[in-house]
């Protein structure tokens, strides 16, 4: 079994807000891959004394845990028990009605002898290649759905934010968990698995620089730092050519691979 993961930072003046981890139980009966992309919030009250990087980090660990531990869970029920969780940590000093609360997208999958389990929530990525290199990526499309008129304003997005009609994150409602995209292959038709931030699927989603069979045949071959920098280069370039991208020239980028 193969199992690589790179996370680069967006921009060394600021903490990196992806998180990502891989467990593999030692008698190598399945595993677990879990990555997080922590929404940065706008200037301004967010009503946490903690910061993104705090949460997602508390709940990148009780994804983790509770994904290895607890097998008669599923992701979604996983996903809910560890939002409440990481809550619980921070409720007694934080507004968590706050509707720019820490949250973060997930994408996340469990395999075991016979199955592999999937869970994808807001702009996260995550890719199943079978045997015979059909790649299928998993994706939740509802914030790419919201007009861009729509997004360019924060009130507009902020009343879309974990509303129905709206796109989910993972925040402090564990209610969200239901919404996520979730769903189980055979284990004998899938070959190999990667998660990623949105800061890596760039390389498709916002470049056009190939599809997503192309993506993972970079990271079946050449590995997820690779990939990532690849991304950087076009990132660079796009802005040093004026390019319409330079919003935000580079963005934290993660990516876990794991040949089962």
């Amino acid at each position: 079994m193969r199992t690589e993961a790179v996370t680069l930072p967006g921009s060394p003046e600021r903490p990196n807000e992806d998180w990502a981890a891989a467990a593999l139980p030692a008698a190598g009966a399945g595993g677990t891959i879990v990555v997080l992309d922590g929404v940065t919030p706008p200037a301004g009250e967010d009503g946490c004394v903690h910061g993104v990087p705090w949460f997602t980090a508390r709940l990148g660990g009780a994804l983790t845990e509770l994904s290895a531990s607890r097998r008669d869970l599923t992701l979604s029920g996983i996903l809910a028990l560890a939002i409440r969780r990481t809550a619980d940590a921070h409720r007694n000093t934080c507004d968590l009605s706050h509707v720019r609360t820490p949250q973060a997208t997930v994408a996340m999958a469990r395999w075991d002898e016979e199955t592999v389990e999937h869970l994808v929530l807001s702009d996260a990525a995550l890719l199943l290649a079978a045997p015979d290199g059909t790649v299928r990526a998993v994706l939740d499309d509802r914030l790419d759905r919201v007009p861009a008129e729509v997004r360019r304003s924060l009130a507009a997005t902020d009343r879309l934010r974990n509303a129905e009609g709206g796109f989910f994150t993972a925040a402090a409602d564990p209610s969200v968990a239901a919404h996520a995209v979730t769903g189980t292959s055979p284990r004998a038709a899938v070959r190999a698995v990667a998660a990623l931030s949105d800061g890596a699927t760039r390389w498709v989603e916002l470049f056009r620089a190939g599809d997503w069979t192309d993506l993972f045949a970079i990271l079946d071959k050449e590995g997820p730092h690779a990939l990532l920098h690849r991304v950087r280069a076009l990132e660079t370039a796009d802005a040093a050519a004026g390019g319409t991208h330079r919003w935000k020239l580079h963005d934290d980028a993660t990516a876990v691979y794991v040949e089962l």
